[in-house]
């Protein structure tokens, strides 16, 4: 499988040759689980065929059960240099509910092992609203992170989505959700105590320390081109997106032939306005109407005016320099304020 990846790099080399590579991330898995030789040749095959920046980021995903001292020193001779380590919680009821293999302590080594394999730039993945816990949980919870410092912390609320385990217990009884008033209360606190200890929102579920915050993600959220290899991989540049076949043998097979698996989609104008909506409206940068009337002929302020107005006066945003913000009220309904700020198709962006 890594043979074929390094091969799809080699493969698709001129699809972003405009814009030097600032951010190269393992993720969508357990990359942390592949040999140093296997990452090795990843990164080899990139900075041999495609044009990387100097300070280019090079971010690994991992669970605090893969990680060893060893293991992260190895991790950071390769290059790495930049950890994402998927915490999730330092309460160990919390983590047997939500079926982890690593407990607090290894959580807590881990980082601990990262700054002695000289990482100095540390994200964590925390979750709140979990069933059965309360705020002082979640207060202690980002109490310890703060007592370990990572350069950057994401906090996610956990949402019981359809189709997922979480689901099924709840439609058994099994599980209560917590209840919106304290998933809310929670939210306000997080923005507040991370903002306290130096900590910056600039994404509704991400805060980072200044000059820390995560470069994958602010290219996803900027609506800047990007790459993805591997099977179920997604790609991204101007009005096409890209996606590879999931079935790990189908992708082998093509790639040994010398093929590209993917299907294409040719977006189209809504498309294209919906996603920058999505993902702008998200951001401490906002969503900048101006700059979508510029670049797609879409007046926004003209077809959802009484939407905005309605908004703005609710305290859910503001509207600044052309430019539309979530309020900390605001950031709690970002979805449902994005889709209805969405233009249903072409006509009516032509309206």
């Amino acid at each position: 499988m890594i043979a074929c990846i390094g091969q799809e790099i080699y493969l698709r080399r001129h699809y972003l040759e405009a814009v030097p590579i600032s951010s190269i991330y393992f993720g969508g898995g357990t990359p942390s689980l592949l040999a140093f030789t296997e990452i090795d040749h990843l990164l080899t095959q990139v900075f041999r065929y495609c044009t990387v920046a100097t300070a280019v980021e090079i971010t690994l995903e991992a669970n605090p059960d893969d990680l060893t001292l060893e293991k992260l020193k190895g991790l950071h001779q390769l290059g790495i240099n930049r950890l994402s380590i998927g915490v999730q919680s330092f309460n160990d009821k919390v983590l047997q509910y939500m079926h982890r293999a690593h407990n607090s302590v290894m959580a807590q080594k881990s980082i601990e092992w990262a700054r002695s394999a000289q990482f100095s730039n540390l994200s964590i993945d925390l979750i709140y609203a979990i069933p059965g816990t309360t705020t002082e949980d979640w207060q202690r919870d980002l109490a310890q992170a703060f007592l370990l410092a990572p350069e950057h912390i994401s906090a996610y609320y956990l949402a019981i989505e359809p189709k997922t385990v979480w689901e099924y217990q709840r439609k058994k009884g099994k599980l209560l959700p917590i209840s919106e008033a304290i998933a809310a209360e929670q939210f306000a606190w997080t923005i507040e105590t991370c903002q306290q200890e130096g900590y910056f929102q600039y994404e509704i579920a991400n805060f980072g320390r200044p000059g820390k915050f995560s470069r994958h993600n602010i290219n996803y959220w900027c609506s800047r081109p990007y790459l993805g290899v591997g099977p179920a991989a997604h790609s991204y540049k101007g009005w096409y997106r890209q996606a590879n076949i999931a079935q790990n043998i189908k992708y082998m097979q093509a790639i040994q032939q010398g093929h590209l698996p993917y299907t294409e989609e040719r977006l189209s104008v809504a498309n294209r306005v919906n996603e920058y909506i999505m993902t702008t409206i998200r951001t401490c940068w906002g969503c900048d109407l101006d700059w979508v009337a510029r670049q797609y002929g879409v007046s926004l302020l003209a077809i959802r005016k009484d939407y905005i107005t309605s908004i703005v006066q609710e305290g859910l945003a503001h509207y600044v320099d052309h430019k539309l913000y979530l309020t900390n009220r605001g950031k709690r309904f970002a979805t449902k304020i994005a889709g209805d700020l969405f233009i249903l198709d072409t006509a009516e962006a032509n309206a």
